[in-house]
């Protein structure tokens, strides 16, 4: 009965953080001047300092090339501090993302938190809880892809912040050397192209020291002589031995053109992602949905695939690698016991405490969060230890009155090995409870995100595997524990004989 609860019960990598800050990604059309953007981002401060819950704003606009999360300057990243106004957090963001797309309709949005962000980078390299993945050779078709696939999933209930990475066409001003043309010259493309971007892009070569401290000697054209299309043409790139100079357009096309903003991939194929976040809904039926959606909308030409990352990857890999190692546990859990009581009879009965103790971590969880997620499936294992050490304490002390006190195996010595180890029983049981009861009682507190459903599991576990364990537990032994015994004490009189 406590299984068929596992329908009812969404999948998720980790607990929802509460850091009490958020991280809002404000991104702009790739190509946008630095004014612009920056103008963007005072408008968008400006619009969430309206919302009575945010104490204060801190805007970074574009990310240094040297960044590990480096960003053009089209994209405003904005971190907010919140006040504790008695409203629910989901209602905050939801107004911020009202707030956010009022300001501009050409700009997309993603809201998370920083430590959240970091992890969902780390994950997929990408911001964002869940990741669909394009792959393809096409960069025009991997856009128009990319767009049917954000109208297919836009209108999945519980998923926000829905937004394809920028691939666009920007204007570029292009330099295509003419190979022939620089042989003739005695220059070489390749050597041509390395000068040309010293000398447009820079490059340092060399230190100054002054004290203690040094400069990088960095060298380039000035701004007026790649300034414009014309100005490099009249660049001069060799002076031939007869004294004749070689200019760059003698050797090079130059002129305006457009080019897409980025190319990104992955295993070494062209990627473009499509991202959102969860807002009210577990991932996994979110990301079931989303699957659903794309594949009744999307027809996907030959050589195209789609690939889901993210945090439901992670939780998909965590859980299949944890439930190993729980099964690991529990078959070392079996061997420790078979050889300490010698009968597999024993080793059976106190393992039937680990499902006791299921029953009430599931009832526990559906009562609480409904969600299953890496900490809660960590605290099963754990509680497979703790479970079944209510089971060692009974059936041990069966043992020992009859080997020990002389008892005949009959329902008195059940009854009285019971009763003797009631108290033991309950005040272990209890005193882990009582231990994490601050844990419990402090749901969605900042820094027990993780450490609550973990408490859930244990006290439920606890609960159901102590009360019952009391009935079923000598019930078992009655039944099936004789032949077992007295294989026990007939294997201790031999012992003692010898």
């Amino acid at each position: 009965a406590a299984l068929c609860l596992l329908p009812f019960m969404g999948r998720d990598f980790l607990p929802k953080f509460n850091e009490g800050t958020a991280t809002i990604g404000v991104a702009a059309t790739p190509g946008i001047a630095l004014s612009a953007s920056n103008q963007i981002g005072v408008l968008t401060e400006q619009a969430l300092l309206k919302i009575p819950e945010i104490k204060s704003t801190t805007r970074r606009t574009g990310r240094a090339e040297l960044d590990e999360h480096a960003e053009g300057v089209y994209w405003n990243e904005i971190d907010v501090d919140f006040y504790d106004k008695g409203r629910a957090r989901p209602l905050v963001l939801q107004e911020i993302r009202e707030k956010i797309a009022a300001v501009s309709s050409e700009i997309s949005i993603n809201i998370g938190q920083p430590i959240s962000h970091r992890l969902d980078h780390l994950l997929s390299g990408v911001r964002a809880q869940i990741v669909i993945k394009l792959f393809g050779s096409d960069l025009s078709e991997l856009r128009r892809l990319g767009a049917e696939i954000m109208d297919a999933v836009q209108a999945v209930e519980g998923l926000v912040d829905v937004q394809m990475e920028p691939l666009v066409l920007v204007p570029q001003l292009k330099i295509a050397v003419d190979r022939e043309a620089a042989g003739r010259s005695g220059i070489r493309a390749g050597k041509l192209t390395e000068e040309l971007e010293a000398a447009l892009n820079g490059r340092v070569v060399g230190q100054v020291l002054e004290g203690q401290k040094y400069y990088e000697l960095f060298m380039r054209f000035d701004e007026q002589s790649r300034a414009e299309p014309e100005r490099i043409k009249q660049a001069i790139v060799r002076i031939l031995p007869n004294g004749i100079p070689v200019l760059v357009e003698d050797v090079a096309a130059v002129y305006k053109g457009n080019g897409p903003n980025m190319i990104n991939r992955e295993n070494m194929l062209r990627r473009l992602a499509i991202s959102g976040n969860s807002s009210g809904r577990d991932l996994g039926r979110l990301v079931a949905d989303i699957e659903n959606k794309i594949q009744a909308e999307v027809e996907l030409p030959a050589g195209y695939f789609i690939k889901f990352d993210g945090q439901f990857k992670s939780q998909q890999a965590a859980s299949q690698r944890i439930l190993l190692l729980g099964l690991l546990s529990l078959l070392g859990i079996l061997l420790v016991l078979y050889f300490h009581f010698r009968s597999v009879p024993i080793t059976l009965q106190i393992i039937v405490n680990v499902p006791l103790a299921l029953i009430g971590s599931l009832l526990a969880i559906f009562l609480t969060e409904r969600v299953l997620s890496l900490a809660t499936l960590i605290a099963f294992i754990t509680l497979c230890g703790i479970a079944s050490r209510n089971g060692i304490m009974m059936l041990s002390h069966y043992i020992h009155l009859v080997k020990e006190e002389g008892e005949t195996f009959d329902v008195n010595m059940v009854v009285r090995g019971t009763l003797e180890r009631l108290v033991p029983v309950f005040m272990t049981a209890f005193t882990a409870i009582l231990a994490l009861a601050p844990i419990l009682f402090s749901r969605g507190a900042p820094g027990k995100e993780i450490l609550y459903p973990v408490a859930v599991v244990i006290v439920g576990g606890l609960l159901s595997s102590t009360l019952l364990d009391i009935l079923v537990t000598p019930t078992l032994f009655y039944r099936f524990g004789r032949k077992s015994i007295e294989r026990i004490v007939s294997q201790s009189l031999k012992k003692e004989e010898f």
